[in-house]
């Protein structure tokens, strides 16, 4: 294990916990959405804040896992770090305006939603490129972990979560948007916060 003090462990196992309980939340907020419960406004402000709330302890369960990684494996988490610098970036930028800007203005006048999220619009695009980033960055830090022992768990969950990743691109980018193509992305409702999860076990025992 490379040299480290005790204060990234913990900033991983607080950080990882936080974002374990956002994309929890986040799962929970849009099943509700998906079976009618939650409409606008109220499904849109939870599913945007609670996604929100994933980014930045994900950025930071990455920047603490860089910190514990043994040397030869750093070029791995160093690539983990990068992505998530980028998936915060992008999810960021697109659920900020979302909250701050855009729902607030729908409720005032519904017709001015040039910002708005649809299929093939910009934000939905940027929404997109976001959780791509993100499933190469647990690609990335799936490699980082070692193969046995504390790390299997974490490394089978956040491999799971990349394998995600071009289903989830699909998702965004089919031409034909429905419910249907929606649900085949349901599995990500497991392997984001179980990757979250383990990764907080992983730093306990580190």
């Amino acid at each position: 294990m490379s040299a480290m003090s005790g204060a990234a462990p913990k900033l991983g196992f607080y950080a990882s916990s936080v974002g374990f309980a956002a994309a929890a939340s986040y799962g929970l907020a849009q099943s509700l959405q998906v079976f009618g419960v939650l409409v606008y406004p109220q499904a849109d402000i939870l599913i945007y804040a609670t996604s929100l709330c994933i980014s930045a302890p994900f950025l930071l369960a990455m920047l603490a896992l860089h910190e514990v990684t043994d040397v030869e494996r750093r070029l791995w988490s160093r690539g983990a770090l990068l992505f998530a610098v980028m998936y915060v970036t992008y999810v960021a930028l697109m659920y900020s305006v979302q909250l701050s800007v855009v729902i607030p203005k729908s409720m005032q006048r519904p017709a001015a939603d040039v910002l708005g999220v649809a299929p093939q619009t910009l934000f939905w695009d940027i929404d997109a490129l976001g959780y791509i980033a993100m499933g190469i960055a647990t690609l990335f830090a799936a490699y980082a972990l070692p193969p046995q022992g504390a790390g299997l768990w974490p490394r089978r969950f956040l491999l799971a979560n990349a394998i995600m990743t071009p289903i989830i691109a699909f998702i965004y980018f089919y031409p034909h948007y429905s419910l249907t193509i929606l649900l085949i992305g349901s599995p990500w409702l497991v392997t984001a916060p179980g990757s979250l999860l383990s990764l907080a076990l992983y730093f306990r025992k580190v």
